[in-house]
């Protein structure tokens, strides 16, 4: 969870494991969303939430660990239209 800036040790003591995807859960984003002094990263937090939560959603009220990877690729501006269409694609 390279996106969050957060500790390797913060991210595992919130990561969990559900059914075959590891899940951060939303009330751990929703902290950092609240407590954040960097409001760029506060949007960017919110909008992973949203993607995880609404658009690839893997387990009710958690955030699946390949939607904070696909974030982190965004960022460092690597084209993901293949993984975000097979993505959708799997859920039908």
């Amino acid at each position: 969870m390279n996106i969050t800036g957060m500790s390797e040790h913060w991210v595992k003591a919130r990561i969990k494991q559900k059914g075959e995807s590891k899940c951060i859960p939303w009330k751990s984003l929703q902290e950092l969303i609240l407590a954040h002094p960097d409001a760029r990263k506060k949007v960017d937090f919110f909008a992973l939430s949203i993607y995880g939560l609404v658009i690839f959603p893997k387990a009710l009220g958690h955030v699946d660990e390949a939607t904070s990877d696909l974030f982190d690729r965004l960022d460092k501006r690597v084209t993901l239209v293949p993984a975000i269409l097979a993505e959708t694609f799997s859920h039908f």
